[in-house]
């Protein structure tokens, strides 16, 4: 069995102190083999909220995987957002590009989908490369048969039916196409603030997109919480922990199908899949 608590937006500056602080209680009662952070672990990107969020997260046990989001870029100085907007998540979480894990059963690897620019008018909407996109999907490819793959990211690949904002993350749909083809098992994001697990509609409909809600007090239809993910041999449990006030109670729960595991022989092949995959052209729907 493999466990994962996924947390995202947090949002230091304006987190949900009790829910922060039953959090941290949860994760030191309950160590999983990988805590994974999506993103927005501050509100303004300020010194400050870094550093909260530094003291916060090294009190937790090892292994740590994150990824900035759109709100870790400094919003209030418009030079550093535009020519060193990871500066400082680099220098108090770091890094912001290219990290990885890798354990018993378990690889996961970073692709930031956060920009401190863009040419649009709502620059924090995510955007994701081909090369980063393909990068991770080869490093996945490399673990052994069985081994659970997940990546992380701030922003959902595709935009979620019935979620109370967008992403528009560019080149989402076709990235999403080289994880699932690449056969990814899991795509782990936040930015919505709301909990969702749903298949990506390509492939052999077994790589899961799985958002988590926020700790902040910037509610959006459910209640701040954070996300456990299970995985055995043959399924993937997420459960959607909600906080009630007082406390953590499940709020929904997924159980996922994990594909069959690849013989040895076909991990040889699948770092040629990434490539390969730019060529796909499947539509992804937004299933629920």
């Amino acid at each position: 069995m493999v466990r994962i608590i996924h947390l995202s937006d947090i949002h230091f500056g304006c987190e949900n102190k009790p829910a922060v602080a039953a959090t941290r209680d949860h994760i030191l009662a309950n160590p999983p083999d990988l805590l994974a952070i999506t993103g927005d672990v501050t509100s303004i990107g300020a010194v400050a909220e870094f550093q909260a969020a530094a003291d916060w997260l090294k009190a937790l046990p090892e292994p740590q995987l994150g990824t900035p989001g759109n709100h870790d870029t400094p919003y209030a100085n418009l030079v550093a957002r535009l020519f060193w907007p990871f500066r400082r998540y680099d220098h108090y979480l770091g890094p912001a590009w290219r990290d990885g894990f890798s354990g018993p059963g378990l690889a996961a690897q970073s692709v930031n989908t956060a920009r401190g620019a863009q040419v649009r008018i709502n620059w924090s909407k995510g955007a994701i490369s081909e090369s980063d996109t393909e990068r991770v999907t080869q490093q996945l490819a490399r673990a052994p048969a069985g081994t659970l793959r997940v990546a992380l990211c701030h922003h959902p690949l595709i935009e979620i039916t019935g979620g109370p904002m967008t992403a528009r993350v560019r080149g989402g749909r076709h990235c999403a196409s080289i994880l699932a083809t690449g056969e990814v098992d899991l795509v782990l994001s936040g930015h919505i603030h709301t909990p969702f697990a749903l298949a990506l509609r390509c492939h052999d409909e077994r790589t899961y997109a799985i958002g988590a809600a926020t700790l902040s007090l910037r509610e959006r239809g459910a209640p701040p919480g954070f996300n456990v993910i299970e995985a055995d041999d043959q399924t993937v449990t997420v459960t959607a922990q909600g906080w009630t006030g007082s406390h953590f109670e499940p709020f929904r729960t997924w159980s996922l199908p994990r594909r069959q595991a690849a013989p040895p022989s076909a991990v040889a092949e699948a770092e040629g899949i990434a490539r390969a995959a730019s060529g796909v052209s499947d539509s992804l729907t937004n299933g629920a």
